[in-house]
């Protein structure tokens, strides 16, 4: 198997334990906004409660759980393409510990400080490192 063969593993898995993460983080905060009486458990049959919103914490906590599935599948599926057809190299590993690390460096500001200048900044490093690793792959491909 090539450099991107099963190393590419490790990306991934780090990947699932930032979701693991986040699903934590969510339940907790939504734990706590009961608890402080924020909401009340009938909220989450729905998510509605008479019109009372999420408290921001834990909105910011579900949105960001979420997005984990959005924009990550394409990280995931690149990573497999690379594995199955053994193209890419060295380089869509690099690539793919960028693209963990800069999912990372956005949820810790949304989930932290949510500074926006800062969360729009690493949201779109992650776009332009997994633009990078689908035409490293491509072109690998292209090249035989």
């Amino acid at each position: 198997m090539s450099v991107a063969g099963s190393v590419l593993v490790y990306p991934m898995f780090v990947m699932v334990l930032l979701t693991t993460t986040v699903m934590v983080m969510l339940f907790r905060r939504r734990v706590r906004a009961v608890k402080d009486g924020l909401i009340t458990t009938s909220y989450f049959r729905i998510y509605q409660d008479q019109g009372v919103p999420e408290p921001e914490s834990a909105a910011k906590a579900a949105r960001h759980f979420s997005n984990l599935f959005e924009a990550p599948t394409l990280f995931y599926v690149a990573c497999l393409a690379a594995m199955i057809t053994q193209r890419g190299g060295l380089t869509i590993v690099i690539l793919a510990w960028c693209y963990v690390a800069a999912r990372i460096a956005h949820a810790a500001i949304h989930l932290g400080p949510n500074k926006l200048r800062w969360r729009i900044r690493a949201y779109f490093a992650s776009w332009l490192v997994l633009m990078g690793m689908w035409v490293t792959l491509v072109a690998a491909l292209l090249r035989g």
